[in-house]
């Protein structure tokens, strides 16, 4: 198994804290222990965004979570496989009863395509996207969905150097809140340059 220690640190970055919010309590419920008894769990992903030397768009593909052997151990662990035209890769592992890492996926994939796109700092972007799912959000309703929308960089002290990310808004649709999210979404206004908005989608299959 390849083993991404990155996610792992992240995830750990993203536990669900004391002191947050409505809507960030929402996002960051407790869904484990994930039961995979009727196979693995898949998203639709799609990614679409300027293409440049630093950021190339993924396009469309599939996210699956699945739970394997850890060879280290023979214990059962959760590992990610993502697959689109431009990438194939393993991610994890996860444990089985921790966290959420479809979420830890989206949010560290938002975070590393920005910096990519802004020459910012990551760990200045993880930040500040923690700071707005822990302490912040709004709560509404959409059919028998509750969305939990955020917007970290709104009135961030670094906009003019934003590139128009402090356009982005997270938006996240819930059902069951046990039940993994059922669609996870990242986008901007028009970026820099009049460059198109960055779209980043988790569809739950």
């Amino acid at each position: 198994m390849k083993i991404f220690c990155s996610f792992v640190l992240i995830g750990a970055l993203y536990a669900i804290p004391a002191l947050a919010g409505d809507a960030g309590d929402m996002v960051f419920t407790e869904r484990g222990p994930w039961d995979m008894s009727k196979g693995p769990v898949s998203w639709e992903i799609s990614q679409t965004g300027p293409e440049l030397e630093s950021f190339k768009p993924l396009g469309k593909g599939t996210l699956t979570m699945d739970q394997v052997t850890d060879p280290s151990d023979g214990k059962p662990v959760l590992q990610l496989a993502e697959s689109t035209d431009r990438i194939k890769r393993k991610i994890g592992p996860f444990p089985i009863s921790g966290g959420d890492p479809s979420l830890t996926f989206f949010l560290e994939t938002v975070a590393r395509d920005m910096a990519a796109m802004t020459g910012g700092s990551p760990f200045y972007i993880r930040n500040r996207l923690k700071d707005a799912l822990f302490r912040g959000g709004e709560v509404s309703r959409e059919g028998d969905l509750t969305i939990a929308s955020f917007e970290p960089f709104k009135d961030d002290k670094n906009t003019q150097r934003m590139y128009g990310f402090e356009t982005l808004v997270l938006r996240f649709a819930l059902s069951d809140p046990k039940q993994p999210i059922e669609r996870m979404t990242a986008q901007t206004g028009p970026l820099a340059g009049d460059r198109p908005a960055y779209v980043n989608e988790m569809v739950l299959k």
